[in-house]
């Protein structure tokens, strides 16, 4: 595989690889990797939000916000509590 990348990146990739005594191709393959891993993860993660939408097996927005406001409440109230 192949990789064009601006100047800028390559120079940079230079001095990280000679920082670290690793080579060029070892931290490029790392850096793929890594975006690879983080953006299947995203991807992956809508999809599975999407079969949720369509099963079914959502709250309503209220409901969820009503619930997170009493939960802030009672915290705010234990923590006034201690005070």
């Amino acid at each position: 595989m192949t990789i064009r990348v601006p100047q800028a990146v390559s120079d940079k990739l230079s001095r990280l690889a000679k920082g670290t005594d690793r080579s060029r191709s070892y931290l490029a393959a790392a850096a793929v990797s890594a975006y690879v891993e983080r953006e299947l993860a995203i991807i992956e993660g809508i999809q599975q939000g999407l079969a949720d939408v369509e099963a079914g097996r959502v709250f309503p927005h209220e409901q969820v916000m009503a619930e997170a406001d009493a939960i802030i409440a009672e915290a705010r109230k234990a923590q006034a509590g201690r005070a």
